[in-house]
């Protein structure tokens, strides 16, 4: 196994409500499902062996982050190249009920550990068509529990994935942590943290597709404002992961630097200070030891969805329905016919 921690905090001593946690700064081969669905379950491992009850991975780490309409021109309308890397994209993408799911949740139970999983989604029958940037979250014992396509893909991913909706936006019980997660600029959305705080979350994990520019502050922030620890998963791409038969290989290669995105996976604690700051261009897991009582002592002089707020003044109302293009239905006396 060539994985291995890079970085952790420890407490000195484990309390009954201290919950430790990985986070997988993750490379290997960019658009190939197999090498990187392997890749998960070494990390998986290493994050077990370290005594993590979750590990969370990159924004899309299965199958890949599509950095290619920006530096292929990926705007250019109804281009043939464009068109072969969007159908190149899509093939490598995976299904939720297909078998890269079904492998990480026996993954899952069979190291008994939670994982948020940042995939790229194609879809089943309703956008068969479509990408989604989607985060799985697997529980150990009753499989995935959370489906969350990203709400708004930033600027140029609008080339490339569908819009989401707030079905996903639901935070799930890892032993005495209440886990939330969003995607990359997500966390940036103010009602979208908003929803996560208030469901009770004591732990908040960001995937991102690589870089510490955007890891550095918002983790922080995001840790500070909520009252939560922040865990940033983030992943590293470079040029030598590009396949030699994608499309635009060669073009995207001399238009990338040798790394093109180079990590910064961190952790910061309630106060918003560093536990484990941003880890840059290093391979591996980084691990912490969260103990939750920090966040409620920190919720003394601020709860952002608690005492801190005036909901006579401001309300947030969230739709979590799954947005569907077509619902087929059929009236009582055609069903009577078929019985």
């Amino acid at each position: 196994m060539s994985l291995k921690v890079i970085a952790e905090h420890r407490e000195a001593r484990l309390g009954a409500n201290t919950i430790t946690v990985a986070a997988a700064q993750l490379g290997g081969p960019w658009l190939k499902p197999a090498a990187r669905l392997s890749l998960i379950g070494e990390a998986a491992q290493v994050a077990v062996d370290a005594g993590a009850a979750l590990v969370a991975y990159p924004e899309t780490y299965l199958s890949g982050y599509p950095f290619w309409p920006s530096r292929t021109q990926g705007a250019l309308f109804d281009h043939p190249d464009q068109k072969s890397c969007y159908a190149y994209y899509l093939d490598a993408a995976i299904e939720v009920g297909g078998p890269e799911h079904r492998e990480m949740e026996t993954l899952s139970a069979d190291l008994g550990i939670t994982m948020i999983v940042g995939v790229t989604e194609r879809g089943r029958g309703l956008g068969r068509g479509t990408v989604w940037c989607t985060l799985l979250t697997i529980d150990p014992r009753h499989g995935l529990v959370g489906h969350h396509r990203k709400l708004v893909p930033t600027y140029d991913e609008r080339l490339v994935w569908g819009q989401g909706d707030g079905a996903g936006l639901i935070t799930h019980p890892v032993g005495k942590a209440v886990v939330g997660s969003l995607n990359c600029w997500e966390n940036w959305m103010p009602q979208a943290r908003t929803a996560m705080y208030a469901q009770g979350e004591t732990v908040h994990v960001a995937a991102w597709p690589g870089s510490s520019k955007l890891t550095g502050d918002i983790t922080r922030f995001v840790a500070a404002e909520g009252r939560v620890f922040g865990v940033a998963a983030s992943g590293l791409i470079t040029a030598d992961s590009i396949p030699g038969d994608f499309p635009l290989a060669q073009e995207l290669r001399d238009a990338s630097d040798t790394v093109v995105f180079d990590g910064g996976s961190a952790i910061a604690g309630p106060d918003g200070q560093w536990l484990i700051p941003p880890v840059i261009g290093d391979e591996g897991l980084i691990v912490a030891d969260l103990d939750l009582d920090r966040v409620f002592a920190e919720r003394l002089n601020f709860d952002p969805t608690g005492h801190y707020t005036r909901p006579d003044v401001f309300r947030t109302v969230v739709n979590r329905t799954r947005h569907e293009s077509v619902r087929f239905t059929e009236d009582s006396l055609e069903q009577e016919l078929r019985a």
